[in-house]
């Protein structure tokens, strides 16, 4: 059977037993797949009192190619051995596909970003947080990784180590109007022109790679992938020669969904989005390299219709015709990804040991949440940042003062600054109660 992406929902029981919720997780979600189907990406979309509301991409299919593995397996889980303490790094998520209020369509959160990235040595994101069609503003001690590579790292299956400039391979998918594939190669183009972007070349694929939208059962933005051996097979016939991949394809959507979704406000979920993420979590995951994805207009009268004055989340979406020039900046630079063992203790690559905190939208609850439970890691979640996720982060097993619940952003920044400075970050706060005091024997 060809190799082919989708999403599977999924019921996992109570893990409030187990003394592992990772491999509890792990175990639960094997139990309830066919035979072949490999999970690359999972969201818990609620919590309720017998368990887990999840969804899974999941790959599917024979995987030809000479050069290629397995994919990373999802679960893999390595506890770091310390914290490094002499800088303070933190990973900004914003997941895809689920509705955020901020960071939920198109470079909206950017703005976090800079903000969390001045109280920071390092701040490690993904493209959903900072892809705004043919804009980004990337800081400059930002890293800019695949969301799936965030879980890895967090994990502590792999470490990130920082490039100076990626040779870019972009594979751009079949469209019947070659306007569309001529603004996707000047694009390149000018990014070669204006910024030095390195390319050593584009590949056109044939008909047949195939990506449509479509939502799941918890309203998350998902879809299909159908047609990867084409991808694959460039992939793997040019893994000598590029360090990122950048992919351009259409996604089929319902007709009207770009009249709706610009006339929503806001409220209608990114169809897009999700099912992006469930291909550069594929590639990514099988080549070991960054990716992005960005998608093609699908018409003319799509690409010419006024959307009005749009939500200004959306804005930098009406204003693009290839959508592009965000990947490819965002790519030029986008640390390797390091799972050797013993490479991973080279002092130029970050680890899991290096995190000192990550930042999420209240609800939350995925691989990198609970990775960060199990290494220790602080958490700080943003209540503003309301989304489709239906947990209970206190719920969790979580340390003292690991957990931090904060209303905003401006609050986020201020709970990392005082981690940073050495301070409870209770101790601006008032009223501040006395220490509890125990009376221990007679």
């Amino acid at each position: 059977m060809p190799a082919v992406l989708f999403e599977r929902e999924l019921i996992v029981p109570s893990l409030s037993r187990c003394g592992n919720l990772l491999k509890g997780l792990a175990d639960a979600v094997a139990a309830q797949l066919a035979d072949g189907d490999q999970p690359i990406r999972l969201a818990v979309t609620a919590s309720v009192e017998k368990g887990y509301h999840c969804e899974a991409g999941l790959l599917s299919g024979r995987l030809p190619g000479r050069q290629r593995r397995e994919p990373a397996p999802l679960f893999r889980f390595v506890r770091r051995p310390t914290e490094n303490r002499e800088r303070f790094n933190a990973v900004l998520l914003v997941p895809t596909g689920i509705g955020a209020e901020i960071g939920g369509h198109a470079g909206d959160a950017s703005p976090v970003a800079a903000l969390l990235a001045a109280a920071c040595d390092t701040l490690i994101t993904h493209p959903n947080v900072v892809n705004a069609s043919d804009i980004i503003d990337l800081p400059a001690n930002a890293l800019y990784v695949e969301g799936s590579v965030i879980s890895r790292l967090l994990m502590g299956s792999a470490g990130l180590q920082r490039a100076r400039n990626n040779r870019l391979l972009v594979v751009i998918g079949h469209h019947e109007d070659e306007l569309f594939t001529h603004a996707a190669i000047n694009s390149v183009n000018a990014a070669r022109a204006s910024y030095g972007l390195t390319v050593p070349r584009i590949i056109r694929l044939g008909a047949g790679f195939e990506m449509d939208s479509s939502y799941t059962g918890s309203g998350r933005a998902a879809g299909r992938v159908r047609g990867l051996d084409s991808l694959f097979a460039v992939l793997d016939e040019y893994r000598g020669d590029y360090d990122a991949v950048a992919i351009t394809s259409q996604i089929i959507v319902p007709p009207g969904y770009h009249a709706d979704y610009f006339d929503s406000n806001g409220e209608m979920v990114n169809p897009w989005g999700g099912v992006e993420a469930m291909l550069t979590h594929a590639v990514s995951a099988l080549y070991d390299v960054p990716s992005a994805h960005s998608p093609m207009l699908e018409t003319q009268e799509i690409a010419n219709a006024d959307p009005g004055i749009v939500d200004p989340r959306m804005a930098a979406e009406a204003v693009s015709l290839a959508l592009l020039q965000c990947i490819l900046k965002g790519l030029q630079r986008s640390p390797a990804i390091v799972t050797d063992a013993g490479a991973m203790q080279h002092p130029s690559v970050l680890t899991a040991a290096d995190v000192s905190c990550l930042v999420i939208p209240d609800g939350c609850i995925g691989l990198p949440t609970l990775a960060a439970l199990e290494q220790g890691i602080t958490v700080i979640a943003v209540r503003e940042n309301r989304n489709l996720m239906q947990n209970d982060l206190a719920a969790l097993p979580w340390a003292a003062g690991q957990l931090h619940l904060v209303e905003n952003y401006w609050e986020a920044a201020g709970v990392m600054a005082a981690l940073q400075a050495g301070i409870d970050p209770a101790a601006v706060r008032r009223p501040i109660g006395p220490a509890p005091v125990e009376r221990r024997g007679g």
